[in-house]
């Protein structure tokens, strides 16, 4: 596995390459991880060749300093590139419009994954789209693909983001669902014609599915 890149920043301190910078960080040496009961499994992908991975998502810019981008479970594969849910939130953030914001993959044939947000709050498809192409740290295959409108974000007991359940449902879900067909810039609400059109190849997955020294990979 090779290291990731440094992070680059503009000078605004937008990430300009997280496509390819941000990675998991591990480590080598002594560490407080000492297993999970009774789980070899999930135990085998924490350690591995060496080394303790983390399950935690981090870019690192020239001088060294980490910067976190969220975890392995919300990281997206769309089209070869890995994508950051985080990294996407905290720019989706911005629209004014969004009381919350949750990204997440919605699993595609052709590209594995597409992103998919879900936006509690106020949503304008023209006032969104537009806000999309003014944001210069978004690249080009980080604009949700889908959006669905919550009147609030679903919750863990634990009064989390129940990502598990919104990634469940994709877009088979009760509340309102907007969606930019490819090639397309303006976004448009998912009907069942599309679902069963367009969409068909997509429906089905839904359901499928002594020291301390740290590297990114």
């Amino acid at each position: 596995h090779k290291e990731c890149p440094a992070a680059l920043f503009d000078p605004a301190g937008q990430l300009l390459n997280g496509d390819e910078a941000i990675g998991e960080l591990v480590n080598q040496g002594p560490n407080p991880f000492e297993g999970y009961w009774r789980n070899p499994e999930a135990e085998g992908e924490r350690r591995r060749e060496g080394w303790y991975w983390t399950g935690d998502l981090f870019c690192r810019d020239g001088d060294g300093f980490l910067y976190f981008a969220g975890r392995t479970d919300d990281r997206l594969r769309v089209d070869s590139e890995n994508l950051a849910a985080a990294m996407i939130e905290n720019i989706l953030a911005r629209y004014e419009g969004a009381g919350a914001v949750a990204v997440y993959a919605v699993p595609d044939p052709v590209t594995g994954d597409q992103v998919m947000a879900a936006v509690a709050g106020s949503f304008d498809p023209l006032g969104f789209a537009a806000f999309l192409a003014a944001q210069p740290d978004l690249g080009t295959k980080m604009a949700p693909r889908f959006v669905r409108v919550v009147e609030r974000m679903p919750v863990t007991a634990t009064n989390k983001i129940h990502r598990a359940l919104l990634r469940k449902e994709g877009f088979h879900c009760p509340d309102p669902v907007w969606w930019r067909p490819p090639g397309e810039r303006t976004y448009r609400p998912l009907t069942p014609k599309d679902i069963e059109g367009p969409l068909a190849p997509t429906s089905g997955l839904s359901e499928a599915r002594g020291g301390f020294d740290p590297r990114l990979r």
